[in-house]
């Protein structure tokens, strides 16, 4: 039986084609999580908060082999200076746990979206289902879509 969950029902209702993974529900790195789905961390997307400002924060979506590059989010959205929070304060930002943290669980929550221009290479990508031991696979334009992500250069290889 496959987790179901606020962002399973939200693909399921808007008949966006998916495949849920269900993995180990500890918090896994991106790099963990494709060894455990035996794809290429190019695919696995992570959600990395971004702190500006003022204003919302970010959430810059980058494949699992990169780290997100803080001068290209801060050009990709005109700021001068953005910044990692902590990981608690990242929680308390999303509240989300670490590990569970995922766009589409933030819809309509006020946060900008980043996706890194990469993920434009596939036709999906991973991403997590919005709570630990849950990852979703669809495809990039729909991802895009629902989360009216913006594409930039984000990220660099690690």
């Amino acid at each position: 039986m496959t987790i179901s969950n606020n962002i399973t029902r939200l693909l399921d209702s808007r008949k966006i084609a998916y495949t849920a993974y269900e993995l180990p529900v500890e918090k896994l790195g991106a790099l963990e999580t494709a060894r455990l789905l035996d794809v290429s961390p190019d695919v696995v997307f992570k959600t990395i908060v971004v702190t500006r400002k003022p204003g919302k924060p970010i959430l810059a979506v980058v494949p699992g082999s990169h780290e997100a590059d803080l001068k290209a989010v801060a050009k990709a959205l005109g700021e001068k200076k953005v910044s990692l929070p902590t990981q608690a304060e990242a929680e308390k930002l999303t509240k989300l746990q670490a590990g569970g943290i995922s766009p589409l669980a933030l819809l309509n929550k006020g946060f900008v979206i980043l996706l890194d221009e990469s993920a434009r290479e596939h036709d999906e990508i991973h991403i997590s289902g919005g709570q630990r031991g849950l990852n979703v696979r669809l495809g990039v334009d729909d991802f895009i879509k629902l989360t009216n992500a913006r594409v930039a250069v984000v990220s660099r290889k690690v």
